[in-house]
C-alpha cells in the first residue's frame, strides 16, 4: 500500500514531468504507476502540496507546483502540520540538530522551517530523508527541544 508522502510525492513528480489538466488524469497517471487514489484524495493531496492551475503556451490550463517564495513565512499552524505529518526523529550534538523523516521527504520539511523564521535557527540543509538544523547557540538543546514539540515528539 502506497503511504500519502509516497503518494504526494508521485503527484508532485507526475507534474513536473507531464501536463495535467485534470484530477481524472492525474489519478490515471497514478494508477500507470501502480497507484490507486480516488478524486477526494488527490483532490486533498493537490491542495496539501500546494498545487495550483496555470495557463501553459499550448493554451492548456495545468497543474503546478509554485516554487516557495523564500520571504514567505509559514504560519506555525502549517509548521506543527509539517513537522507532526513527516518527522519521526529529532537528536542534537552541539549546535546542530539532526531530523529524520520518511525518503524524499527531508526538503519539505527544511523548506517550512526555514521559511518559519523559528528564532535561534541559521538555516538548514536537507538530503533525502536527513536534515541538518543550525542552531544560533553553541547548544543547541533549546532547538531541539522546540522542534520536537514541533513534531509531536517531547
Amino acid at each position: 500500500m502506497t503511504t500519502k508522502v509516497q503518494r504526494q510525492t508521485s503527484i508532485t513528480r507526475l507534474i513536473g514531468e507531464h501536463e495535467v489538466t485534470s484530477q481524472p488524469e492525474l489519478i490515471e497517471l497514478l494508477a500507470t504507476e501502480g497507484i490507486e487514489a480516488t478524486q477526494a484524495t488527490v483532490s486533498r493531496d493537490l491542495e496539501d502540496i500546494g498545487a495550483i492551475k496555470v495557463r501553459v503556451p499550448s493554451g492548456n490550463t495545468v497543474y503546478a507546483i509554485p516554487e516557495m517564495a523564500p520571504d514567505r513565512v509559514a504560519p506555525l499552524d502549517q509548521l506543527r502540520r509539517v513537522m507532526g505529518e513527516w518527522v519521526g526523529e529529532v537528536a542534537q550534538s552541539a549546535n546542530i540538530v539532526i531530523l529524520r523523516t520518511p525518503p524524499g521527504c527531508a526538503h519539505v520539511v527544511a523548506s517550512a522551517l526555514d521559511r518559519s523564521r523559528i528564532e535561534g535557527m541559521l538555516g538548514t540543509v536537507a538530503g533525502d530523508d536527513t536534515m541538518l538544523c543550525v542552531s544560533a547557540d553553541p547548544d543547541g538543546t533549546a532547538l531541539a527541544n522546540r522542534l520536537k514539540q514541533l513534531a509531536g515528539l517531547d
